[in-house]
């Protein structure tokens, strides 16, 4: 076998044309969303008052295995794809592991994060169904700037509800979306019914990615010519994202590399499922097998502490109810530092498989993910964003457990973003001042015991 070089870059021919579905290969299909307010499955016309109908059409396509890339969206794509995948030589050295390990880093483009991936998208069906603008909810911010930075491309207005911890924690992120043409607004805000009321109820929140989409998917309904657009959880978002996945295996192919461990940090879900995508389809068909790693902040461990059940996908419930692992629409995240990751559900593919075995998770505090994102930027030489450092800290460990069994295992991570906008958090741990808040078994109940009563 040749040499494998630090970095892995693929040329612009060998990039996929085609975005893979992982429904077409799954033997149990994600639930349908419901209709709040009638409990059936909602239908195309109902979903299209809210989302675009390009994009209602890849929600609820089950079958077709894959979507072509249109070409203004590859064009697009050129211009920071395909990213590198990248082999952590230096990190292996450091934790004297025989395992091997690989990272597919998404940060080399100016929103910093794997999120324009579906962002451009999103985007230009849009623009192509005529729209005026769309809006969007923000946890760390990176969706948000990702969304900005496609609707100036395509001449949208661009309207974001950004997490109000975040906003306060990250004013320059907010600026960046700014540049690019976006209004900002925090949330839960004063602007609209829902958040008005998440306010009289929550005087003191930080907000969540769930008040955010309550907000803007109000926003969006109650504007002529607006649709809204949603950065992760979605089966679109994870049809979109599935280019992360594709990239990373046709680079490893081409030294004949084979991954044993595939690891990506789980919020929503949208850079896991796009980075596991082919190799689950593989595993689903029987073609070969992989051990795949979701890892979460402990403070908000939808999987591994949460309920397969069907519920809001917003603490305003207005939005449909998807079937998904879930800590309850009103359950109110600490104010962590991993703003991304602080969303109460997840995908309802990543939910299924996960049920079904064949996604395994853990739980991270926050100190020991920025401990390993310290040892990480100083040895790698690049400073992870805190979601994507959630990812790294479980690689470590595996390798550590390698180190211990002598096996030369190969692990593949996603790097989904970089931490340059994230320094107070950074500073928080420089400083000692960092804290680790675990939600109470009973803190869970409370919200897991107003899940909607469906079926």
């Amino acid at each position: 076998m040749s040499e494998i070089p630090y970095k892995i870059y693929l040329n612009e021919k060998e990039m996929p044309n085609a975005w893979y579905n992982v429904r077409a290969d799954m033997k149990k299909k994600p639930a349908p969303l419901l209709n709040p307010q009638t409990l059936k499955p909602m239908t195309a016309g109902e979903l299209e008052a809210v989302f675009c109908g390009e994009l209602v059409k890849q929600e609820l396509d089950n079958t077709n295995q894959y979507t072509e890339i249109p070409s203004e969206i590859l064009d697009f794509y050129k211009m920071y794809r395909p990213s590198p995948l990248i082999r952590a030589y230096f990190l292996e050295k450091e934790l004297k592991t025989p395992a091997k390990i690989y990272y597919k880093f998404e940060g080399n483009n100016t929103s910093g994060s794997h999120k324009l991936n579906s962002a451009i998208a999103q985007a230009y069906y849009a623009k192509k169904q005529g729209l005026k603008g769309v809006t969007t909810e923000t946890g760390a911010g990176q969706w948000g700037t990702a969304l900005s930075m496609a609707c100036g491309f395509f001449g949208l207005d661009c309207r974001v509800y950004m997490v109000k911890c975040s906003y306060e924690q990250k004013p320059f992120r907010r600026e960046v979306m700014r540049t690019y043409g976006a209004s900002v607004t925090p949330s839960p805000s004063d602007t609209t019914q829902v958040g008005r009321k998440i306010l009289s109820e929550h005087p003191n929140t930080s907000g969540s990615l769930g008040c955010a989409i309550s907000e803007a998917v109000e926003a969006a309904t109650n504007t002529d010519g607006y649709r809204y657009v949603l950065g992760s959880v979605l089966n679109q978002v994870m049809l979109h994202q599935s280019i992360i996945g594709l990239e990373s295996k046709i680079a490893l192919e081409k030294y004949g590399i084979k991954p044993d461990i595939i690891i990506g940090c789980a919020g929503g879900g949208s850079n896991l499922g796009g980075l596991i995508a082919p190799f689950m389809g593989e595993k689903l068909r029987g073609e070969a097998d992989y051990r795949f790693i979701a890892v979460e902040p402990a403070s908000c461990p939808s999987l591994t502490r949460g309920k397969f059940a069907y519920d809001y996908c917003d603490t305003g419930m207005v939005c449909p109810l998807s079937k998904m692992y879930t800590l309850g629409a009103e359950f109110m995240p600490s104010a962590n530092h991993a703003g991304g990751l602080r969303y109460h559900g997840m995908s309802p593919i990543l939910s299924q498989l996960y049920d079904d075995k064949l996604l395994e998770a853990v739980s991270v505090d926050q100190t020991s993910v920025f401990e390993a994102a310290v040892k990480f930027a100083r040895v790698e030489g690049t400073l992870p964003a805190p979601e994507s450092s959630h990812a790294i800290k479980a690689a470590m460990d595996e390798a550590l457990k390698c180190k211990e069994t002598g096996e030369a295992k190969t692990i593949l991570f996603g790097l989904t973003g970089t931490g340059y906008f994230d320094m107070y958090a950074y500073q928080k741990y420089n400083d000692r001042q960092m804290t680790d808040y675990i939600p109470t078994d009973a803190e869970l109940q409370e919200s897991l015991s107003r899940l909607p009563k469906v079926g």
